[in-house]
Order: C-alpha cells, then structure tokens, then sequence
C-alpha cells in the first residue's frame, strides 16, 4: 500500500511547476501598440473637444461600456480605493457619474474630494487618465437622470445599502421584492442617498500606444481657467 501511495504522490517538481508555469505565463502576456501618432499640432486645444474626439470613435468600435471608467478615490488618510462606474454624462464643466451617497465611494468623496478616473480602450489602444474634484450634482439633475433609468434600476437604488455587509442574497432579494410591491401603481421616485456626482478636471491626459513602448502622452493642465498642453515621456 505505501509503495502504491508513494508511487502516485506527486513530485516536489510538479508540485510547484504549474506556479512556475503561471508566473512564466504572466512575464510573457505582451502585445505591440501600432496606435496613430497623437501629436501637439493635431490635438484640440480644449481637453473636453479632444475627448470627444475620441469618445466618439470608442462609441462606434467598442461594443460593450465604451463609458466604463475606474473611478480611484482615497480616505481621509489617503489609502485609495478604486472601481468601475460608468460615465453618465460630461461638458465643459466635468464628468457626470450616479451612485449610492452613503456607498464607500461617496463616504471617501466626503472626506476627500480629490478623485481620478481613467478610461481605457484596448481596441483603441487609448487610455484617458482625468484627475479633479468631484462635488455632487444639482437634486435636479440627479432626479431627471433618474426618471430615464429602467424600472428594475430604480427599484435596486431603493433596495441597497450600497457597500455595507449583508447576511445573504435572499435578504437583498427580499427587500427588493418588498420595495417593488410597496411602488406598485406609483411612480418610482429617486431615493435620498441616491445622485450625480460631477469630477470637475485640473488634469487630462491622452495616452496613444504607439511601437516599441514609445507611447504617445499628451496632457492638459489647467491653471486660471487656461488649458495649457504639454507632451510628456512615455
């Protein structure tokens, strides 16, 4: 019996060769950016016509959340946190996402208004890194995005307490199932820890992947109210 146990144990070297292989794996995940060269003389010279520019193209070549961007925050005492929301609206003034006031995304905005968001676009090989305030939008705003939202989307912003701990899916199931029965007949009204948020920018900046990592960066400063645009090292 110990021979046949011996026999098809396996060996340290195999033991510890998928890690191996996993680690070699992850060395060599490599691709090569033949991106379009993004020059001075061929950028806007406002940043929010140049991201047009470029949301537009994303609209038209990526399928799935062209405006999925990773929203970065940090605490009172800095530690960062990040994740993914989606763009809901922008102009002159900022960027325009929608959440859960009391989520822990909005409780560090709270604390510290200083957020970056970055959009990235592998079709593209783009990415749009955007750092700025972000302060809350107008009750009006945020209620007449809401009234566009879907019917389930309203009934999960009632039903969640966003980022706290929940004992299981079946309570947040039936908390939704009750919030759906107590709107029947009535119209969905947006709830008071739900709304707009607005990143208003200081920094944007336009990355181009371009041959042999000799990416293309182009970044807009803001300072009195005038964008001024300068090319930094890849």
């Amino acid at each position: 019996m110990f021979r046949f146990i011996k026999r098809w144990l396996p060996a340290k070297d195999e033991v510890t060769k998928p890690k191996a292989v996993a680690k070699q794996a992850i060395e060599m995940l490599r691709r090569e950016y033949t991106g379009l060269p993004l020059l001075e003389s061929n950028v806007e010279a406002n940043p929010i016509a140049q991201f047009t520019n470029w949301f537009d193209e994303a609209l038209k070549q990526i399928k799935d959340d062209p405006n999925a961007m990773i929203l970065s925050t940090a605490d009172a005492e800095g530690r960062p946190s990040s994740r993914t929301v989606l763009l809901k609206g922008y102009n002159e003034e900022g960027f325009i996402f929608y959440t859960n006031y009391e989520s822990r995304k909005a409780l560090q905005i709270a604390e510290n208004p200083n957020v970056s968001i970055t959009f990235y676009w592998p079709e593209l090989m783009r990415q749009v890194h955007i750092e700025g305030v972000a302060e809350k939008v107008s009750a009006e705003l945020s209620d007449a995005y809401f009234k566009t939202r879907p019917e389930g989307s309203k009934i999960s912003a009632w039903a969640t307490y966003q980022s706290r701990p929940v004992s299981s899916r079946d309570e947040f199931e039936n908390r939704r199932k009750e919030i759906e029965d107590k709107f029947i007949g009535k119209e969905i009204t947006r709830p008071p820890t739900w709304g707009g948020y607005i990143i208003k920018p200081k920094r944007i900046e336009f990355w181009q992947g371009r041959l042999n990592r000799l990416h293309d960066r182009i970044c807009y400063t803001n300072s009195e109210e005038i964008w001024k645009i300068i090319r930094l090292s890849p």
